[in-house]
């Protein structure tokens, strides 16, 4: 008889036998013991985790001889058929080679006909995500509603790729990465039925390559025991696998946590030109780093080492760093790795992965409380800590005393706070304006409003829309301040760089000054007008209206903020309207 592989030899043929996936095993059983399997089931997950195995496995307990059981007695003539792949009522296609609708049809027209001699026919459909859109929609109506006497297992490694029509008709089960514990009692069952001696941690090295799939974890033992002699050693594991030793990553770490990154780049450079891969140095890397953190974190998280056994030198060794120091390691490699799977030149994105590493300040614990235990002990620092606990204990004292109190009025009397004028939608430039009202002459808001109606005419519409509930109410030699009935009017003007610009333009064409225009809300340019007098000690004019105000100094006779009566009707459109109407026609009305 020809050799078999060990994947093959040792594929359970029981739910007992099967490694991990225990809430697949658990539901199958339940579900056969009660009598209650359904007509589809969509098995899914990584690739040599079991799916094409439960499937068999499954199909022997529908059709056992001794059913209904939760297990398959493996005795009977229908159990040793299925076994061997010669049954006739159970069907294994795969879809990979068998993608057409042609070859979907066909098992369609078959599914009606009765089993030939057993109780279900059952079709086992493996890699089905790789079926036609056409294929798919043939089977559909099929899968929904199919005889009684049929049963379709569905298997994939992608099932993103399915439609959801297909998936809604299905009993869906997902089959997880088997750990390393399942992988490894399972390697052991396979040397201990063939009699090869073995080391413990070169079947570690084997279930770590095989990143929990089982057969994977199979065919790569198979290979190691072709190549090694009376015992299975690490040695040739690590040689077979391509994996790393874990003393060559201790050394690596030691020249990396003394900043030795020549003897690091070496040692790298030596491993590469023995044939590793820089992608799995890398992986290899972060597992390490995570192993030194379980070490570091409990010595009882021992049995979910991966690469490091527990010895002394290597739990010395995850004490040397600090957690954020590990932590920060495995970013950048995970980072690096990223990159690495879409660059031919991995080589070099790990060398420079290597040399952040090595620029990474590592704070271990120890190394922080001796730092704290000599900051305690300085005498400069302990003369400092008095002289605030001195200052703490006298102003206690002078908040017992009241001092502060008084101390704190004296302060608010000499710096008064000023108000300020702030509105909830817009916020003026009050200094600007302030400086603008110390320099306010009447002269210079008359020439704003004697031009005032003719600019606004070589606006477009919605620009003058903006200012037409508003007006100028004080200027000075170069700028001059736009009173806003409406706050959002305001913000519009103030915000359009561009509008305020050309506006001004227009102005300086009749006035023949090139002013700065600033806008203010009403309601802000009132509360900024009755503190300005306050602060100044302006007294009102006689015969101005109650908003009218001098301002003092010798250039400053003038009111800056002209609404009465009397100015009122010195406006360019009430002039322009008494000379068309006349002035006892025209009444002017304030708002």
């Amino acid at each position: 008889m020809t050799y078999q592989a060990f994947y093959r030899v040792y594929r359970p043929q029981s739910f007992r036998e099967m490694s991990g996936q225990t809430h697949v095993k658990r539901t199958l059983q339940n579900a056969l013991l009660a009598n209650k399997t359904t007509h589809a089931y969509l098995f899914s997950g990584p690739r040599g985790t079991g799916k094409t195995s439960t499937a068999k496995i499954f199909a022997k307990a529908l059709n056992c001889e001794k059913a209904p059981s939760g297990e398959p007695c493996n005795e009977c003539p229908t159990c040793l058929s299925i076994t061997e792949g010669s049954h006739p009522d159970v069907i294994e296609f795969d879809a990979a080679s068998n993608s057409r609708v042609e070859e979907m049809r066909d098992i369609i027209e078959k599914v009606r006909f009765a089993p030939a001699n057993a109780r279900f026919k059952v079709y086992i459909i493996d890699e089905v995500h790789m079926l036609s859109t056409s294929a798919f929609n043939a089977l559909l109506k099929t899968l929904e509603e199919p005889p009684p006497h049929a049963v379709f297992i569905l298997a994939t490694t992608e099932p993103h790729k399915l439609p959801a029509t297909i998936i809604s008709r299905c009993q869906r089960f997902d089959f997880k990465r088997l750990s390393s514990n399942d992988i490894l009692e399972r390697m052991k069952v396979v040397l201990e039925d063939i009699d090869l001696p073995y080391e413990e941690q070169a079947l570690k090295v084997i279930a770590q390559a095989a990143a929990g799939g089982m057969r994977d974890a199979l065919s790569l033992l198979d290979q190691v025991v072709s190549f090694s002699g009376e015992t299975l050693t690490l040695e040739n594991a690590l040689l077979v696998s391509g994996s790393i030793s874990q003393d060559i990553f201790y050394e690596v770490v030691e020249s990396l946590k003394a900043k030795e990154i020549a003897k690091v780049l070496t040692a790298i450079e030596e491993l590469i030109a023995d044939g590793k891969d820089p992608l799995r140095l890398a992986e290899d890397l972060i597992t390490f780093f995570r192993d030194l953190l379980l070490l570091q974190t409990s010595s009882e998280l021992t049995e979910l080492l991966e690469l490091v056994s527990p010895e002394d030198k290597f739990i010395q060794l995850a004490h040397d760093f600090s957690a954020d120091t590990l932590y920060g390691y495995i970013d950048i490699l995970s980072k690096t790795q990223q990159e690495m799977r879409f660059s031919h030149h991995t080589k070099i994105y790990l060398e420079t992965a290597l040399l952040k590493m090595a620029q990474v300040p590592n704070s271990g614990a120890v190394s922080v409380q001796a730092q704290m235990g000599s900051l305690a002990i300085d005498p400069d620092m302990s003369e400092k800590v008095a002289n605030l606990e001195k200052m703490v204990q006298q102003l206690t004292m002078q908040l017992q005393n009241g001092i502060q109190a008084q101390g704190n009025g004296g302060v608010q009397q000499k710096e008064a706070p000023r108000p300020r004028a702030k509105s909830n939608n817009f916020n003026a430039p009050i200094g600007r304006i302030r400086e603008v009202l110390k320099s306010a002459t009447k002269q210079d808001i008359h020439n704003i409003k004697n031009a005032w109606a003719q600019s606004l005419s070589q606006l477009q519409k919605s620009q003058a829309a903006l200012l037409a509930e508003a007006e100028p109410v004080a200027a000075s030699s170069s700028a001059f301040v736009i009173k806003f009935k409406y706050d959002i009017h305001c913000r519009m003007v103030a915000e359009n760089r561009e509008f305020t610009s050309l506006f001004a333009q227009s102005l300086s064409q009749m006035t023949g000054t090139m002013y700065e225009v600033l806008c203010i809300p009403e309601n802000d340019w009132m509360t900024l007008r009755q503190n300005f007098i306050k602060e100044n000690g302006l007294n009102q004019k006689k015969g101005t209206s109650d908003e009218g105000a001098e301002v003092g100094g010798d250039d400053h006779e003038e009111p800056f903020i002209e609404d009465g009566p009397e100015i009122a009707s010195e406006d360019p459109l009430i002039t322009e309207a008494e000379k068309m109407f006349g002035k006892d026609f025209v009444e002017v009305v304030e708002d």
